[in-house]
């Protein structure tokens, strides 16, 4: 068993994400992977289109990404935007990169906005990935009583 740091994580364990101490421009976790011809197979078997170019949208790039580096507490995705560039081509490495662009408060509540891109290894970009998330989950929901 990992001992106990001070702050009650484990060694080795990432850290837990401070909403306070985040800084836009800090950059997140990076990784690689390649999708095959199968996962495209599969993807577009799942959305019924046989012509969906864009599997990498089921990887959720920005949320691994921010799972790369930290260990994140509950959020609400209030919204995204999903910009797409170039189609993947099955059999090519995809590096992902994150980065906090931004976080900012609205009517008492605590918002941070994430972006990952996702290139090739020929360097085209494939898509980038921006979400809005509400930190204060427990506000969820009180409109409606």
């Amino acid at each position: 068993m990992a001992e106990s740091s001070k702050s009650g994580q484990k060694q080795g364990a990432l850290p837990l994400f401070d909403y306070e101490q985040a800084v836009p421009g800090e950059e997140l976790g990076s990784y690689e992977y390649t999708l095959t011809e199968e996962q495209f197979r599969r993807f577009r078997e799942a959305v019924e289109y046989d012509d969906a170019r864009f599997p990498t949208i089921a990887v959720k790039h920005d949320g691994t990404s921010m799972r790369a580096k930290y260990t994140v507490t509950n959020s609400v995705n209030a919204r995204q935007v999903m910009e797409f560039f170039n189609a993947p081509i099955p059999g090519k490495k995809i590096r992902v990169t994150g980065k906090i662009v931004d976080k900012y408060v609205r009517r008492d509540k605590p918002y941070l906005v994430i972006q990952a891109t996702a290139t090739d290894e020929d360097g085209r970009v494939i898509d980038r990935t921006t979400t809005y998330q509400l930190k204060k989950t427990d506000e969820v929901g009180k409109k409606w009583g």
